[in-house]
């Protein structure tokens, strides 16, 4: 247990410390790497409060880490309260149909689906499967254009340019182009997935994709000659070459680019919820925009939180992935 405990990062030192290995060493760490993010918080929070309190918009005052908080307790009620209703809804029509079955045994029951409002904690999931998707998609098609290319510098000559000119575009240009396009394109009377669904989802895939191309393509361009050597002596097959020498040398490259691309996601997926009105983070910002409550720039200051925090977990989980399959272990301190 103690040794699983040492491993990890920010508990090693009091690990250290409780063994009596090297106290004031371990002291140091523990202050720089716990102590001065945490300084740097309150001071934050100390200066997030002293504007907010001197700031008056034509909601009324700019909300401060305590109205922050307290929305957050209010969205979190409005969760709780509203699975609540759902479950109740479930319960009364289990009852009825089950009464029903005993009074017409050949009577089918019909389960409706509960059709309250999303609360924030669903609006935050369906922020996350966009992105996630859009995400995925964009790194199935990046991983395998940026090795085509990084192995052929014809290839990369030739499609530069092109990845330039687009890697630049924002969605709200993406947007249109793809509402058009999924509109005339996907047509269904009864559709798996909503077209807003899937119009997110493309615009955050066209406009993440490129740091994962380039940041690919620079990877395996920079393979060391010798490992390059080795595989012409073996004479290993084009895709033996990719699978034995281009990947493994070339993965802290993808995934720094697949950490970019995934960021880059994250910001895009708020602005095309917004415009799409797809149910998510970004839909919950301008429904909060539109209302103009009193409770509004508070609840609007709780996403803004939420999705910086969302981006900083994201970003630490993929870092992680590419600690457990990377030989450049010293990523995890980046």
């Amino acid at each position: 247990m103690t040794t699983a405990l040492s491993n990890i990062a920010w508990i090693s030192p009091f690990v250290s410390i409780a063994k009596g290995e090297d106290v004031s060493g371990n002291i140091q760490t523990i202050i720089k790497t716990i102590g001065l993010p945490l300084a740097g918080l309150l001071v934050f929070l100390m200066i997030w409060q002293a504007a907010a309190s001197n700031i008056n918009t034509s909601l009324g005052q700019f909300p401060g880490p305590g109205d922050v908080v307290t929305q957050t307790k209010g969205l979190l009620s409005e969760h709780f309260t509203e699975r609540e209703k759902a479950e109740a809804f479930y319960e009364r029509q289990e009852k009825r149909n089950a009464a029903r079955v005993k009074q017409d045994p050949t009577y089918v029951p019909k389960t409706r689906d509960y059709t309250g409002k999303p609360t924030y904690i669903d609006q935050i999931g369906t922020s996350l499967v966009t992105v996630l998707s859009g995400f995925v998609l964009a790194s199935l098609i990046a991983i395998p254009f940026g090795i085509v290319i990084g192995l052929s510098a014809n290839l990369y000559s030739a499609f530069n340019p092109v990845i330039q000119i687009f890697k630049p575009v924002s969605p709200l240009a993406w947007l249109p182009i793809v509402t058009m396009v999924v509109s005339a394109l996907y047509v269904s009377d009864d559709p798996m997935v909503p077209k807003s669904f899937v119009t997110s989802m493309i615009t955050v895939m066209l406009c993440c994709l490129w740091p994962t191309v380039i940041n690919t393509a620079v990877g395996v361009a920079s393979i060391p000659k010798d490992l390059v050597n080795v595989s012409q002596v073996l004479r290993l097959s084009y895709m033996e070459h990719v699978r034995k020498i281009v990947l493994p040398s070339s993965i802290p490259m993808v995934f720094t680019g697949l950490r970019l691309s995934l960021g880059i996601a994250w910001m895009v997926l708020i602005a095309a919820e917004m415009l799409a009105q797809n149910p998510g983070l970004g839909k919950f910002v301008w429904d909060e925009f539109q209302n103009g409550s009193s409770d509004s720039l508070g609840r609007i200051m709780v996403a803004v939180i939420t999705i910086g925090l969302i981006g900083f977990l994201l970003d630490r989980v993929m870092l992680m992935i590419q600690r457990k399959v990377s030989w450049d272990k010293s990523a995890a301190t980046r």
